[in-house]
């Protein structure tokens, strides 16, 4: 799944990615709206991220989309 099936299919998918990173609130989600540099945002505020490892990160559980197992955030 690319990041264009994400943002097209947004209110399907948040709660996978709140599951993912339950530091982000339903307001964080509702701002994101499926979109790839506001996810990194979020995830550089609410986890210290830097913006390399925000977008590492979010790239990769994009990835997972595709059938492999999901991982719980540190």
């Amino acid at each position: 799944m690319d990041w264009n099936m994400i943002f097209g299919s947004w209110t399907q998918l948040k709660d996978r990615f709140q599951k993912r990173w339950d530091k982000l609130t339903d307001g964080d989600l509702n701002f994101i709206q499926g979109r790839r540099d506001l996810l990194v945002h979020k995830l550089q505020e609410r986890y210290s991220y830097t913006k390399d490892a925000a977008e590492h990160e979010a790239d990769e559980f994009v990835a997972t989309f595709g059938g492999k197992q999901e991982r719980k955030a540190a």
